[in-house]
């Protein structure tokens, strides 16, 4: 166990880079202590969110996490525990994102898919949920691509996006008696590496261009997502499961044009 041990502890998976990673900035700021979880073939730095957080003043262990391994998942939940004492947070943040048109959509591209980005989730929160009790709460990263919208060429990952949303309402009403909540996040249009690749998702030209019809005159920005996750974690919305909550500047509610 290393410092306050009556500080929360956080499971962050995909915390490298993008929202986990601001998400780990963001719970270090507020007294609560991370696990970060990075993929091995991940080309982001891990060590960066590492220095990130301890320059915000708070305390991370960073460890390979395949969320395709159930081993992986469980090692992570039971090292927070070992680490810290204890664990009363997980976010499933970790995502594949793969073009894909659907007549050259193979079994394994789309198993892959639903692979990290559904049954990953489920990984998680299995693994994490042996270690929580009361006051505990989970948030999974959902998508506007198959949360709200298809998206051509996509069809496996808004399939894994769209299941993420039923997963949690289903696991809110089963944990509720333990105490523990579980609610989905719905990110529109958000700047980070993910959706900065222009071969598998927009680009930066292609963001720019959605801004112009999002309502806010923006896409939105990592921290953004991850002050939404930390609040529906915090015993501020401690009445709050089975939702999921759009943040997306006021894309999906704009009058067409």
């Amino acid at each position: 166990m290393t410092s306050d041990s009556s500080l929360p502890v956080a499971l962050i998976t995909g915390a490298a880079s993008g929202i986990g990673q601001a998400l780990a900035i963001a719970y270090a700021q507020h007294g609560v202590r991370v696990v970060g979880g990075y993929f091995t073939g991940d080309t982001h730095d891990h060590t960066v969110t590492e220095r990130l957080v301890s320059e915000a003043g708070g305390n991370c262990l960073m460890m390979p996490v395949d969320v395709t391994d159930s081993d992986s998942v469980e090692a992570a939940a039971s090292a927070a525990v070992d680490y810290f004492g204890r664990l009363d947070y997980a976010i499933a943040n970790a995502g594949l994102l793969r073009a894909s048109p659907l007549l050259e959509m193979t079994d394994t591209r789309w198993n892959e898919m639903l692979n990290v980005d559904l049954t990953g989730v489920m990984r998680t929160f299995r693994a994490a949920s042996r270690h929580m009790g009361e006051g505990a709460a989970m948030v999974a990263i959902s998508s506007i691509a198959g949360g709200v919208y298809g998206w051509q060429e996509h069809a496996h990952y808004a399939a894994a996006k769209a299941g993420v949303p039923g997963l949690c309402r289903s696991l809110a009403v089963e944990l509720a008696p333990r105490g523990i909540r579980c609610n989905a996040v719905i990110p529109g249009l958000i700047e980070t590496p993910q959706s900065l690749d222009a071969r598998n998702s927009l680009g930066p030209e292609g963001l720019a261009k959605a801004a112009r019809v999002i309502p806010l005159g923006r896409v939105g920005r990592a921290d953004e997502v991850a002050k939404l996750v930390r609040y529906l974690t915090s015993t501020d919305a401690s009445y709050i499961t089975g939702q999921s909550i759009i943040i997306d500047g006021g894309l999906t509610v704009r009058w067409p044009e």
